[in-house]
């Protein structure tokens, strides 16, 4: 008996020891990979801000981080707004996100100050694979749901099902609405600044960091 008890014991020493050791090394290999990841995706933003500002040329002045109530849930919204090389006002890029059919759909869209859309391209996305995911190039400029050169001051961009006059994608009409409601909100960030432009009394909190 007392040689079985030693057995156990020996077994939960060894297993708490290689826990420790593991959890060590994940933590030691998390600190490395931090900082490049975070460079990384740093970059990725820079790269994709002029994507959808339509310009290198372009300098990040001033970024608002937004956050609002919207259907009982906090929604973040980032606003980096832009200048050129003259200091003269190019619009912002905004970041929103939407919950689509398996996940939320993140994206970054750019405005030129009229809030007119100048381009746009998806951070982040888990839709199924040839049909959610076919979002980063089917509302582009020259496809079938091309929301480019759209503004949606006095009406929301939807899909046709929905009484809009966007072509959803095919097969994938909840990934289409969620796409075009991420959209949305971004625009009503940029232009209301965190006011809800249906009720008008949107919770808000507003920071404004300078990089």
């Amino acid at each position: 008996m007392k040689k079985l008890e030693s057995s156990l014991l020996n077994m939960v020493l060894v297993l708490v020891g290689v826990a420790l050791i593991m959890g060590g090394i994940l933590a030691w290999v998390n600190h490395v990979t931090e900082g490049p990841i975070a460079e990384q995706a740093e970059q990725m933003l820079a790269n994709g801000i002029k994507v959808v500002m339509g310009g290198e040329k372009l300098t990040v002045v001033s970024n608002d981080t937004i956050v609002q109530e919207i259907d009982g849930k906090e929604a973040t919204f980032i606003i980096h707004h832009t200048q050129d090389g003259r200091n003269h006002n190019l619009g912002a890029a905004v970041e929103s996100s939407a919950l689509g059919f398996s996940d939320n759909i993140k994206v970054l869209v750019g405005f030129n100050p009229e809030g007119d859309i100048l381009g746009y391209t998806i951070l982040q996305s888990s839709e199924t694979p040839g049909l959610g995911a076919k979002a980063d190039k089917w509302f582009q400029e020259g496809q079938k749901g091309n929301i480019i050169g759209k503004n949606p001051k006095d009406k929301d961009l939807t899909v046709k099902k929905d009484g809009g006059d966007i072509d959803a994608i095919t097969a994938s009409t909840i990934t289409s609405r969620a796409f075009l409601k991420a959209i949305n909100q971004a625009y009503h960030a940029y232009i209301n600044k965190g006011a809800d432009a249906q009720s008008g009394a949107t919770k808000q909190q507003e920071k404004v960091a300078n990089r």
